[in-house]
């Protein structure tokens, strides 16, 4: 009797057990699984820096096909250095558009990193319009711009005047280095240092700039440009391979395949005052 009777209470306990089972199951009744956790890593800190390259004006009259070759040196604290270099064509035809290649840097004699061709920027002073075509990330899109530059301006590189800087900021000293000719083009070459007194931007004491450039009346732009800053390194813009002439009207041509965004929110600012 007392057999029956436990095998009776684990049957009741067996079908209380399925029955609570199925009503979880019905619907209406059943709960939601959590998602999966997943650990993302994070890090504080860091600096995002873009290599300002040399200005190439829309100047008529003068067209041409260059190589421009970039260093960029750091200094480390600890002695040595940190060098990135790339490689970019540019060209600008009679009528004053500029074509350019932007490519991403990359680090100085290390056969590990290939160069990455990144943009392709094509500027029409005569339309106000400027294309930024895209390869990296690969989204296959030109972003219509709208352009200011114009060829009725002629274009010279900022120096300041020897003496005092305002606000009690340091001084400055300009220097005219003469004449050379690079690629067989004649530049004349200035040379200005900048001593900026301690706390014109947070530094506890004086800070030198040097920059040294050779500008090309003929061209409108600098053929060496050497940019010497303790904040941001050693900048060296060199032009090679230069050739004098119409470059290939295929270079002004959008890349096949490639979509157009409009991105133009107003219209090009008036034109800016010539440089006498």
């Amino acid at each position: 009797m007392r057999r029956a009777s436990f095998f009776l209470l684990l049957l009741l306990t067996a079908l209380t057990f399925v029955t609570i089972s199925l009503l979880a199951q019905e619907p209406g009744t059943s709960q939601t699984p959590k998602p999966p956790i997943h650990f993302v890593t994070t890090q504080d800190g860091g600096v995002h820096e873009v290599l300002q390259s040399i200005v190439v004006p829309p100047k008529a009259g003068a067209p041409f096909t260059l190589t421009l070759e970039t260093e960029w040196e750091r200094q480390l604290p600890e002695g040595g250095h940190i060098t990135f270099v790339n490689k970019r064509r540019i060209a600008r035809d009679a009528t004053g558009r500029v074509y350019q290649e932007r490519w991403a840097l990359i680090p100085k004699n290390d056969p590990r990193v290939q160069p990455v061709m990144t943009i392709i920027q094509i500027a029409d002073p005569n339309a106000h319009t400027r294309h930024d075509c895209f390869f990296l990330p690969k989204t296959n899109t030109c972003e219509l711009l709208s352009y200011s530059g114009s060829t009725n301006n002629v274009y010279r590189p900022e120096s300041p005047a020897t003496g005092p800087l305002p606000g009690d900021e340091g001084t400055a000293l300009h220097e005219t280095l003469g004449k050379q000719f690079i690629q067989g083009v004649e530049t004349e070459g200035t040379h200005d240092t900048i001593i900026y007194n301690p706390g014109v931007f947070g530094n506890d004491r004086k800070v030198t700039l040097e920059n040294e450039f050779w500008w090309s009346p003929q061209l409108g732009l600098n053929l060496l440009s050497i940019r010497n800053d303790p904040r941001i390194g050693k900048q060296t813009f060199t032009v090679t391979s230069l050739l004098l002439g119409d470059p290939d009207p295929a270079l002004f041509q959008l890349p096949a395949g490639f979509s157009v965004v409009d991105r133009r929110q107003t219209p090009p600012p008036p034109p800016e005052a010539t440089v006498p």
